[in-house]
């Protein structure tokens, strides 16, 4: 292979990567759209951010601003519920670490499809710390599956570690406005 080959390989990664970096970027820094969705059920939070920059997005999150917190949840094209629940091993728990489970229904009371699975949650501790969850380590994980308007399942969550999980957040498709169940 020449050496112009070998450089041209080399430019065009390197261009691949920029562009594989930017479409990321912009999926994760999207502005204040992304930030929003990370504290939307916290209702004080969304608003100021977006009442500050723009007068279009302020006329709907000022209703959740007076409201409880739950309310945007109930509103919600998708309701999650989690409760604790006692962690079961599967056959691939080694028996090595600690786990936490919690288990979550997901209710689609939309109009459109929807896609469940357990990459798209994350469970929040007391503490504020984020767990993913973990692959295939509980037997009651909840399954990969597309939920039709009025359809839900209810599987398990599970966390590495021993906490105590406060909520349960799903996130259609990773990328998208995240919904909040609060463990009960």
């Amino acid at each position: 292979m020449g050496t112009g080959a070998i450089i041209g390989i080399v430019v065009g990664g390197l261009f691949g990567l920029f562009i594989l970096i930017g479409i990321l970027g912009a999926a994760l820094g999207g502005g204040e759209s992304d930030k929003g969705s990370d504290t939307a059920p916290s209702a004080s939070a969304a608003p100021e951010k977006s009442s500050e920059a723009a007068p279009q997005k302020s006329k709907a999150p000022a209703p959740t601003s007076e409201a409880p917190k739950k309310e945007p949840v109930e509103d919600a094209p998708v309701k999650v519920t989690a409760k604790r629940t006692e962690f079961k091993p599967s056959i691939l728990h080694d028996g090595s670490s600690a786990f936490t489970s919690v288990t979550v229904t997901v209710t689609n009371s939309g109009d459109k499809e929807i896609d469940i699975n357990p990459l798209y949650f994350t469970i929040t501790d007391t503490s504020g710390g984020k767990h993913t969850a973990e692959l295939g380590i509980d037997e009651d994980q909840i399954d990969t599956v597309k939920l039709a308007p009025g359809e839900n399942v209810t599987g398990t969550i599970t966390g590495k570690g021993k906490f105590t999980p406060k909520y349960v957040t799903y996130i259609d498709g990773l990328f998208g406005d995240g919904v909040r169940g609060d463990v009960s």
